[in-house]
């Protein structure tokens, strides 16, 4: 599974890393059934290089949790392009956790823990500067799942698709009274492969 052009661009000398797991994704992946067998072949343009792309919003060596971590889509892939960062993954399915945890061992990532919880049940030892999701819930739900693991100031970057803008004015009252400041629609990845949409809530600061 050759990586395509952009992928050298954006993970740089830790390519190799990203094609393994890409390879893993490919083979246990799609046999536990984290994946469908028809996005092998779109595992890079659709979930590699469109879930790395949200690092442009994430500043140096910030502490991150990715929500609803699946099978680590952004967070792994997030953890192999910058090693900087902190991240935990927090995944509620005891079959996703435990291919997180597999995965983190087969790749090195000695960056990052695995935690089995729900996002809303999950008491972080330490607030978080940023939470991911992707796929995982409406953005009013989101956020409030999040707000307890953000300290002040923190933010929510959830992957969205192309309707994003009215599930946004759905949910503007909902972010509101669960302690939203600001909320915004980002383009990332322009300049290297099909942009991704994602939405970008802020907390109330103290």
């Amino acid at each position: 599974m050759r990586p395509p052009a952009a992928a050298a661009e954006i993970y740089g000398e830790r390519l190799p890393i990203a094609q393994r797991y890409a390879e893993w994704l490919a083979v246990a992946g799609i046999e536990r059934g984290l994946l469908g067998p028809r996005e092998v072949s779109r595992l890079w343009d659709r979930h590699l290089l469109n879930c790395v792309v949200i690092s442009e919003l994430i500043g140096r060596s910030k502490l991150v949790a990715d929500v609803g971590a699946g099978a680590g889509l952004p967070g792994i892939a997030l953890a192999i392009a910058r090693p900087d960062l902190r991240l935990v993954l927090i995944e509620p399915m005891l079959r996703r956790a435990d291919f997180l945890r597999e995965t983190v061992a087969l790749l090195g990532l000695q960056s990052v823990d695995v935690v089995r919880s729900r996002a809303e049940e999950y008491r972080a030892p330490e607030p978080f500067d940023v939470v991911t999701a992707r796929a995982v819930a409406k953005i009013g739900q989101l956020f409030r799942w999040s707000v307890p693991l953000l300290r002040p100031g923190g933010r929510l970057l959830a992957l969205k698709g192309e309707s994003v803008r009215d599930e946004l004015r759905t949910a503007a009252d909902d972010l509101r009274k669960a302690g939203a400041s600001s909320w915004s629609v980002e383009s990332v990845g322009r300049n290297v492969v099909d942009p991704a949409t994602l939405v970008a809530v802020v907390t109330l600061g103290r």
